[in-house]
């Protein structure tokens, strides 16, 4: 299952968490399919400001950062070059429709793949 886990100032985000919810589930969508909406899992975490540091100190304005996680299959497809671009592309684009395009320099995306049976739910380890 898609699993986008966000960072951003809590100040930033205040107010935008629907919104944002929003965009990055049609971001996912559109590179997966309608089938995904109900399986795509946004975690917003809101960081008070002195909690995120870049070059060893507070930074001052840091742009979102997301956590993607998605199975480790995807990246040995004959296209997922082009499913990592258009991850990455349109995870940006709803960061920036959220927060401004101020932050686009800075939005980072990660995207962290789980191999098959190293996953549970409810307990039960998932093997697919």
């Amino acid at each position: 299952m898609p699993h986008l886990s966000v960072q951003v100032l809590e100040s930033d985000l205040a107010g935008r968490e629907t919104a944002l919810i929003e965009k990055l589930t049609d971001a996912v969508v559109a590179v997966y399919g309608e089938w995904a909406r109900s399986i795509a899992v946004v975690q917003l975490i809101g960081l008070p400001p002195n909690r995120w540091g870049i070059g060893g100190a507070p930074a001052q304005a840091p742009s979102p950062s997301v956590t993607f996680g998605i199975k480790e299959a995807a990246f040995s497809r004959p296209d997922a070059e082009e499913i990592v671009a258009r991850l990455i592309s349109g995870v940006t684009e709803a960061i920036v429709d959220v927060f401004g395009e101020r932050v686009r320099a800075g939005v980072t995306v990660e995207l962290v793949g789980t191999p098959a049976g190293r996953t549970g739910i409810g307990g039960v380890v998932v093997t697919s």
